[in-house]
């Protein structure tokens, strides 16, 4: 198995996969768990997968199904904590699209993975489909209903702010 391509891949790509796991996954570390195990995965098969073509594809939908399985057996496995192992560094300060994340981290699983998938990573409805097997027709109803949502929710903020001033 040849180790150094694949060391290219994961130095020229890492940062794209790393973005589209945060914008899926809502959190940074959780997202980073995803695109190593989704990483060790294909490294398994990195010959087969390098023969068919470019592997970028590939990895994004192993990315896709390895957190539709998170989500699902995290749904039965999730344990309340009383008090939280760590805290946030008081002097970092949320960057500025912090308020588009808190609305996306709100939609569902299935929405917020078509919106991202769609006009993040900037896939075909064909393309999203694929990653996400299911149809396109299901991938435009996503998409169409997250944008709706996404839209009143960041909206609401600044009908309050104008309704202030007034």
């Amino acid at each position: 198995m040849d180790g150094t391509g694949f060391e290219d891949f994961v130095s020229r790509e890492q940062p794209a996969l790393l973005r589209l796991a945060v914008l899926l996954a809502g959190d940074r570390g959780h997202a980073e768990d995803l695109v190593q195990t989704a990483l060790l995965k294909t490294y398994r098969h990195w010959g087969r997968i390098t023969r068919t073509g470019e592997p970028t594809a590939y990895v994004r939908r192993v990315l896709v199904t390895t957190h539709t399985s998170w989500r699902r057996r995290l749904s039965t496995t999730e344990q309340v904590v009383e008090t939280f192992p760590d805290r946030a560094d008081p002097a970092v300060t949320p960057e500025d699209d912090e308020e588009l994340r808190a609305a996306l981290r709100s939609l569902p699983p299935r929405m917020r993975t078509a919106v991202v998938l769609r006009y993040y990573a900037d896939l075909s409805e064909r393309q999203t489909a694929q990653l996400m097997g299911c149809s396109e027709s299901t991938v435009n109803t996503q998409t169409a209903r997250g944008l709706q949502r996404l839209r009143s929710l960041l909206a609401a903020p600044v009908l309050a702010t104008t309704e202030e001033r007034s």
